[in-house]
């Protein structure tokens, strides 16, 4: 099955905050981030009930360099995957969690 991608409204500003972020630490370094979570929901489109569910029917997938984490979950009647956030790992998982209003 060939997935599409949907995301949450928020999942921009997730990362545009994390991009901010780093290129504050080191210009050119947001540019790093973004690749690495394209490569990882390139991984996710790929396969993605490989990825165990975390809570409820949501799932992650991780990015393989930053320490993110993109919580999705499968909408297979529309044959889509829903991103609901990008998120650092060691961010309060309460905070995912709370943008489950759509599910």
């Amino acid at each position: 099955m060939i997935w599409k991608l949907a995301y949450y409204d928020e999942v921009k500003q997730d990362v545009k905050e994390a991009k901010n972020w780093y290129f504050k630490r080191q210009p050119g370094l947001e540019k790093r981030f973004a690749l690495d979570v394209k490569e990882a929901l390139d991984r996710l489109k790929k396969d993605p009930s490989r990825y165990e569910v975390k809570y409820r029917n949501v799932r992650t997938v991780l990015c393989r360099v930053f320490p993110y984490a993109i919580h999705f979950y499968i909408d297979e009647l529309a044959g889509r995957l829903v991103i609901i956030a990008i998120v650092h790992q060691h961010r309060d998982p309460e905070f995912s969690r709370s943008r489950q209003h759509n599910l």
